[in-house]
C-alpha cells in the first residue's frame, strides 16, 4: 500500500480501504459531533459492517474511476479524509471534499492532502475543472477552497435541506490552467525569481 507524505508532521495521506473499516468507526466516533456540523458524511455508519459498506462503494467507485477516499493519518492514526465525491475523467471534472476530527483542525492537513489530490486530477488524469461545495456557514471549508486558490462561483441559495434547516451551497472550483498557473508561481518565489 502507498502512503503520500504530507510534511515533515507525520502525515500521510494513503488510500481508505475497505479493510480499514474497524479504524475508520473509530474515527468517525471520535469526530462524529464536529464532522456532521456542516455535513452528513459518516452519519449512517455507526457499525463495522455500515464503514465497511462505504468503504466498499467507494473502492468500487475507485475501480470504476467515478470516485475515491482518502485518509489522512497523523502519526500512524487515522484523524480525517479527503474525496473526490465524483470524479468523470472523459468530462473532466471532478468534486473534492473533505472531514477532519476536531483535535487536529488548524495544522493545515486538509489544505495539503487536497494539494496531492489536485496535482494528480490535473496532471496525471487530465481533469480540467474541481469543484468545491460547501455550506456558506463552513467558515473553515470555504477557507480550504481560498487557500488552494479556488474561486467562487457562486451560491445555490437555500439548496441544500440539513437536518431540517435550509442552507446556502457555495459552489467554488479551479481549473487545470489556474492550478498551474499557481504552481508555477509558487516555485518561483520559493527559488527567488521576481516573476
Amino acid at each position: 500500500m502507498y502512503a503520500t507524505s504530507l510534511g515533515d508532521d507525520g502525515a500521510e495521506l494513503r488510500p481508505l480501504e475497505p479493510w480499514h473499516a474497524e479504524e475508520f468507526l473509530a474515527h468517525l466516533d471520535r469526530g462524529r459531533e464536529f464532522i456532521g456540523q456542516h455535513i452528513p458524511f459518516g452519519e449512517q455508519q455507526t457499525d463495522v459492517g455500515s464503514a465497511r459498506e462505504l468503504l466498499t462503494m467507494y473502492a468500487h467507485r475507485r475501480a470504476d474511476d467515478a470516485g475515491s477516499l482518502h485518509g489522512i493519518w497523523l502519526d500512524g492514526k487515522l484523524v480525517g479524509g479527503v474525496l473526490f465525491r465524483t470524479f468523470d475523467a472523459a468530462q473532466g471534472t471532478a468534486e473534492v471534499g473533505c472531514w477532519l476530527e476536531p483535535a487536529v483542525v488548524g495544522r493545515g492537513l486538509v489544505t495539503r492532502a487536497v494539494r496531492v489530490l489536485l496535482d494528480w486530477a490535473f496532471d496525471a488524469r487530465g481533469i480540467h475543472r474541481v469543484e468545491w461545495r460547501a455550506s456558506s456557514a463552513n467558515t473553515p471549508s470555504i477557507n480550504v477552497a481560498r487557500r488552494l486558490g479556488m474561486r467562487r462561483d457562486g451560491v445555490l441559495r437555500e439548496n441544500n435541506l440539513y437536518r431540517g434547516a435550509r442552507q446556502d451551497l457555495e459552489v467554488w472550483s479551479l481549473l487545470a490552467p489556474e492550478w498551474r498557473e499557481a504552481r508555477a508561481a509558487g516555485a518561483a518565489a520559493d527559488h527567488g525569481d521576481p516573476r
